[in-house]
């Protein structure tokens, strides 16, 4: 029996999935070319990368759950929850900037109110209903918010690559942007342009194709970075970039971000995600759940707050 094994921790959930979701949106596939000349593409000699690129990432994380009281004498539950970003400048150097640290405690309560502890202060903020997804959906919403904030921001001059890890979503209206996309649930193309994917070589890229999705149309491509043998998705990114940009722009991004990539590829021995994960990705997720503090010392101060409310009583 011949067989390969993923690089990708299945700790993580599968990088691709064995039967991916068709997508719901329409997709234009020939933005670059005719479909029956869709074929791996390397980005041209004359492509030039920025001496500046931007790595931006959020993490955020579940503090506690809670329950809160109402003037009715009935509950409501809600979590409390911490949430970074920020981002990565490498222009020679790799640093850390913009990040930003917050907290927040959510509930579908009109009685819900800021949260003073010894581990900081966690916002009120009120929610559609009390679903565990709703609430964490609430979480990941700000965290999005801070990421456009941090990319806005992070742009010293200007002309640097802005790449953000996943898909666009809230960020799709930051100049030239780039969302990097590491594992893959839908299926964007017809089976036979879905080949030309899985025989691309380390460093190609498929051509450009646009997702006409709603709120906005996003154009998308597929990279492969180099890696060790896998499945025929293994190494796969798929970038996306709003669906504004012209063509021709959007083609030259695309050869851009190509030629920038693969030097950022993580190693299996360093990521368990190698190699989608890019190394500043990896490190400015270490740094944002650095700064978050200690889970149990949070813990310990919202188990106190929530003492000193109760005796107050």
């Amino acid at each position: 029996m011949r067989f390969t094994v993923d690089p990708w921790d299945p700790g993580y959930g599968a990088s691709t999935e064995a039967e991916m979701q068709d997508s719901d949106a329409p997709v234009v596939v020939d933005v670059e070319c005719p479909p029956h000349e869709w074929s791996a593409r390397r980005p041209p000699a004359a492509t030039v990368v920025p001496d500046a690129l931007i790595f931006v990432d959020g993490v955020r994380r579940l503090e506690a759950r809670s329950w809160v009281d109402e003037a009715d004498g009935n509950a409501v539950a809600g979590i409390f929850a911490s949430y970074a970003a920020g981002a990565v400048r490498c222009d020679g150097r790799a640093k850390v900037v913009d990040v930003v640290v917050a907290r927040g405690v959510y509930a579908p309560t009109a009685a819900i109110t800021d949260v003073g502890t010894r581990a900081g202060t966690f916002l009120a903020h009120r929610t559609t209903d009390a679903r565990p997804e709703s609430l964490m959906y609430a979480v990941h919403s700000d965290m999005s918010d801070a990421e456009v904030l941090v990319a806005e921001q992070a742009r010293r001059r200007g002309d640097e690559l802005l790449l953000l890890d996943g898909p666009l979503r809230k960020r799709a209206h930051v100049p030239d942007a780039v969302g990097i996309v590491k594992s893959h649930h839908v299926r964007y193309l017809p089976a036979e342009l879905d080949r030309v994917v899985g025989a691309l070589a380390p460093g190609e890229r498929t051509p450009v194709f646009r997702v006409e999705a709603q709120p906005f149309s996003r154009q998308s491509w597929y990279v492969r970075l180099p890696g060790p043998e896998g499945g025929p998705w293994a190494g796969i990114v798929r970038c996306e970039a709003t669906g504004a940009l012209a063509p021709d722009t959007v083609i030259a991004l695309a050869d851009r971000i190509t030629l920038a990539l693969p030097p950022f590829a993580s190693a299996p021995h360093k990521d368990t995600r190698a190699p989608q994960n890019l190394y500043p990705i990896g490190g400015l997720e270490r740094e944002l759940r650095h700064r978050l503090g200690d889970a149990a010392v949070v813990y310990r101060a919202l188990r106190r707050a929530s003492s000193v409310t109760a005796s107050a009583v």
